[in-house]
């Protein structure tokens, strides 16, 4: 590419008369002459062989070409800034890439809006999200295989900070024949009705989430799992974050249950090495941590 004959310093003469609206105005933006200005346009014209302005009455408007140019020129000079901000961050020890195993008991909703507001800051950092169940998340943090992880225990040999806590109720769809039986319910009526579970990702599979039914159905997937429920074809403990669109729309209902209806634990945040961690996985740490917090505040836990 190295017979380019339109330079960057170019394309910005271009994007800048364009968006400017005169040669005078963005003169002034790009701190150079008229004159340089108006060569510069020429001399693209001239290296393409088009035709960038034309004179209509006594005003100079793009053409159809001309409008593409800039289009493609904005698009150039927007890739070659981020190519830029994107070689600063390295050099000052920003991670091109940050990978983290977070539960699935963690509101998808809320991780993909701190997801944002990473993004919004470090558009070119490489996210890369592993989502675990119970012993799936404590073998990413010992395998180093995530910069940190969020999950309902802090592994022997780490240290966690509280991140918030979490209570999950037992519920299935309105139409449930657990919910026409019209009184409280007991263990012995959940036996009898298919318990949804989602599997433990680690490998060795030897966490479970407590009681389990022998009549049940063990997904992979927490959206499998609310689909299938939401559908009337069991019964399963949720965090109402993880839930609140199917409890708002009523797709599903809290069972009565006269003990154990709900299960309250602790989500924690724990870095594999946090003397090691950079800047960006530091940054994504605390956009989550300041998330959560909003969240409860508003919701006065």
């Amino acid at each position: 590419m190295s017979d380019l004959r339109i330079s960057l310093d170019q394309w910005n003469v271009l994007v800048s008369v364009v968006e400017s609206g005169s040669y005078a105005k963005a003169a002034e933006r790009i701190h150079k002459s008229q004159s340089t200005l108006t060569y510069a346009i020429k001399k693209l014209e001239s290296l393409l062989e088009v035709k960038v302005f034309e004179l209509r009455g006594r005003k100079a408007v793009l053409t159809s070409t001309g409008a593409l140019l800039y289009r493609r020129g904005k698009v150039l000079l927007e890739e070659a800034g981020r190519l830029e901000q994107a070689a600063g961050d390295l050099a000052k020890g920003w991670e091109p890439e940050i990978r983290i195993a977070v539960d699935v008991i963690f509101p998808t909703w809320l991780l993909l809006k701190c997801f944002a507001g990473f993004a919004a800051e470090r558009p070119e950092t490489h996210l890369e999200l592993y989502e675990t169940v119970l012993g799936g998340t404590e073998e990413a943090l010992a395998r180093r295989s995530v910069a940190f992880a969020i999950g309902s225990s802090v592994p022997p040999g780490f240290v966690g900070d509280i991140l918030m806590p979490v209570r999950a109720v037992c519920m299935a769809a309105p139409s449930h024949p657990l919910h026409r039986l019209g009184r409280e319910l007991t263990l012995d009526d959940l036996r009898k009705h298919r318990h949804v579970v989602i599997r433990d990702s680690g490998a060795q599979r030897v966490r479970s989430a407590g009681w389990l039914n022998e009549l049940r159905w063990t997904v992979s997937n927490k959206a499998t799992s609310i689909h299938a429920v939401c559908l009337g074809l069991g019964y399963a403990w949720y965090p109402q974050d993880s839930v609140r669109v199917e409890l708002e729309r009523g797709a599903l209902k809290p069972l009565p249950l006269r003990e154990g209806a709900e299960k309250a634990g602790t989500l924690y945040l724990v870095f594999a090495d946090r003397e090691a961690a950079g800047p960006g996985t530091l940054r994504l740490a605390q956009i989550i941590r300041e998330g959560v917090q909003r969240e409860c505040k508003a919701q006065n836990r």
